[in-house]
């Protein structure tokens, strides 16, 4: 007994009739909104950033630099100054002072400072054991604010019962007027400031040499170089550009001294601590001269932005290498 066959349905395209894609009749461009969204969000959260960034940080360094050219009092307007306050400022005696205190101060931080870490972190990349202990040890002074540790400092360098002129009177040696001598304040403010700042850079320094390869130092010891053979023609090559960075970020960072000199010192004795960001704080709140302080701050600027700009050019050009 035969059945009837079931009908073949035939497509669209034989029958003559253009064939309608599955696609029609849903909405296009879900993807795009999507993308859309994901985007907004973005900008809206890079909006808020660039608001608070530009309201406290590009809005001040603009109003300081149109200051500088202005004869300004708060609560009673401004007046055009041109370069009278740069003219006042320069011939002001503590203006050399400041400027020189300041260089001296970078150039003592540079020796005492820069090669203080490097040692350390060559010391602690060599241990083999409690290196996360010593770490901590030496990461713990960044961790205290600025101006607690200025303080603890301020009690240990006193002349009279601080810490450090009763050890040196334990081991029967002449004690020091550190901080309050005009001859040692200047370097015992290096030395706050060095033992505030150790131990980021001795991270990055110890993460450095753990990034060189072993088998430069292994060949090195089959040449027969002995260990400060090793350090001169392996380690300084090998880490000649984070040297480099971390020496123009120094720079701009004691180029800005305050704290210490604010707390320990109030830039005494004899002007042999006031540094340039000092003399701006003097400017402004003691004097009540913000013009001047907005030109000292210009000049400051100028200076810091030369820096900046071999450190931008640096960096931009070991990305371009990697």
């Amino acid at each position: 007994m035969k059945t009837a066959s079931k009908p073949v349905a035939l497509p669209p395209a034989a029958l003559g009739a253009p064939e309608v894609p599955r696609s029609a009749g849903r909405r296009t461009g879900g993807p795009w909104r999507r993308r859309l969204a994901d985007q907004s969000r973005a900008y809206a959260f890079l909006t808020g950033g660039l608001l608070c960034f530009a309201l406290f940080s590009w809005y001040p360094a603009i109003r300081a630099v149109v200051i500088a050219f202005q004869k300004y009092t708060p609560g009673s307007g401004a007046e055009w100054a041109g370069t009278a306050n740069f003219t006042r400022v320069f011939h002001d005696p503590e203006f050399t002072a400041a400027w020189r205190n300041t260089l001296t101060f970078t150039l003592l931080a540079l020796l005492i400072g820069f090669a203080v870490p490097f040692v350390m972190a060559l010391v602690l990349n060599e241990l083999r054991h409690a290196k996360a202990f010593f770490r901590v040890v030496v990461y713990l002074p960044v961790m205290i604010p600025p101006v607690v540790s200025a303080l603890l400092w301020k009690w240990f360098y006193d002349p009279g019962a601080g810490l450090a002129n009763e050890a040196l009177r334990f081991l029967h040696l002449p004690t020091s007027n550190w901080s309050s001598g005009a001859d040692t304040a200047l370097v015992s403010l290096v030395v706050v400031a060095t033992w505030a700042n150790l131990g980021g850079t001795v991270l990055i320094y110890l993460a450095a040499l753990q990034s060189i390869p072993g088998e430069l130092y292994e060949a090195a010891e089959l040449d027969g170089a002995n260990i400060w053979q090793r350090i001169r023609h392996v380690t300084i090559p090998q880490t000649r550009f984070i040297i480099l960075m971390l020496m123009l970020l120094q720079i701009i960072a004691t180029m800005q001294v305050f704290t210490e000199p604010f707390v320990i010192t109030g830039g005494g004795p004899e002007n042999a601590t006031v540094t340039v960001l000092y003399l701006i704080y003097k400017y402004a709140f003691l004097y009540n001269d913000f013009g001047g302080a907005c030109a000292l701050s210009v000049m400051l600027l100028v200076l810091l932005s030369a820096f900046s700009a071999v450190y931008l050019r640096l960096t931009r050009s070991a990305g371009e290498d990697v």
